[in-house]
């Protein structure tokens, strides 16, 4: 048999895409997605008040670094004992559990006059693969309303409460309400050939960017292919029971109906086993309704996009990455200067390696 040749443009011409979310799912997205172009611009939600970001966020006053922290990492061109720096976590004394990456990240701030400029001063020490954006600088704290009513004010609380209410999230909002967006994450989405919403948690790490003022409008105006990238799994704690068309309409119902026409979902099969143990925790895998989200204006296109590591599903960040691009390509063929942004047929023989 004839062996297939991969072929790829090259990253300084690949399309320019800003990504939209948060958490382990946008960065393993930018780990795929450097290897196919450099024109990337990752939006973070700063609402996480958990953890070691949250430690830092209450001591020292500033948005929490932690998902900031990933997403650079995944971009980072760096040698490995960096890298390796950067993913330590101290085991003991009061440090216990916090990141030196968070660490370096504050340090950077408390000598920067904005976060912003601490985040792109870090961003130039690991050369990243292009930017790595907060939503907002804005101090907000994420509140979820519940269908029976209550209520409860802090990212980090949302998933016990959801156990304790046993019923479904109507809706979140930030308070402050409408923080301003960062100008420069409003001008990536302008001037993206491709907007990509997750993957990632649904109600804490891509509706949080939603809810920030100015960025829902930027998404609408522009003219680029907007893809929602669906969840393998439902989440415990925050969409047991959703399906596909359930996390689009709560999407559109904390922005606006048609901000975006397509969602990319995962066809590989989930071992009997993985699936089991996950059902056991209350998530399975997140049943594609097409004709539900045909109804709300939205596409499905099912690709081969999930791997297992270490006992849990995961989106393969090459697998992924490689779908997104070739969507662009079919979908979204534009020249806009002398930026060559189409992706020929011949590129789609890239193999699974």
């Amino acid at each position: 048999m004839e062996q297939q040749t991969s072929y790829r443009v090259p990253r300084a011409y690949g399309p320019r895409v800003a990504v939209i979310g948060g958490g382990h799912g946008l960065a393993t997205m930018l780990r795929g997605l450097k290897q196919y172009t450099e024109n990337i611009a990752a939006i973070v939600t700063v609402a996480d008040d958990g953890g070691g970001s949250g430690m830092l966020r209450q001591d020292l006053g500033m948005p929490p670094p932690g998902d900031i922290r990933n997403c650079m990492e995944a971009l980072a061109n760096t040698e490995p004992l960096m890298g390796e720096l950067m993913r330590y976590r101290f085991t003991e004394g009061s440090l216990a559990g916090q990141s030196f990456g968070n660490l370096f990240l504050a340090a950077l701030n408390g000598i920067s006059p904005t976060f912003d400029a601490a985040v792109s001063r870090m961003s130039e020490v690991l050369a990243i693969t292009g930017r790595v954006l907060p939503v907002t600088t804005a101090d907000v704290r994420l509140e979820a309303e519940f269908e029976n009513g209550a209520s409860v004010i802090g990212e980090s609380k949302i998933f016990y409460c959801k156990k304790r209410e046993d019923c479904r999230i109507r809706q979140v909002r930030l308070i402050p309400e409408h923080p301003k967006a960062l100008a420069a994450a409003l001008t990536a989405l302008r001037q993206a050939d491709m907007i990509v919403l997750g993957p990632g948690s649904l109600y804490t790490s891509i509706i949080p960017n939603l809810l920030v003022d100015g960025i829902v409008d930027a998404i609408q105006s522009s003219n680029a292919l907007k893809v929602y990238v669906a969840n393998v799994m439902t989440q415990e704690g925050e969409t047991e029971g959703y399906t596909v068309s359930d996390h689009i309409a709560a999407l559109f119902h904390h922005s606006v109906p048609g901000l975006f026409n397509l969602c990319l979902c995962n066809s590989s099969p989930i071992p009997k086993e993985i699936a089991a143990r996950y059902a056991e925790e209350g998530a399975e895998l997140l049943r594609g309704d097409a004709e539900a989200c045909a109804a709300l204006g939205v596409e499905v296109v099912s690709r081969p996009i999930s791997t297992v590591e270490d006992g849990y599903v995961r989106h393969h960040p090459v697998f992924l990455a490689r779908e997104l691009v070739l969507l662009h390509a079919e979908r979204n063929v534009r020249i806009a200067g002398n930026r060559f942004t189409y992706w020929n047929s011949k590129y789609r023989t890239e193999n699974n390696k």
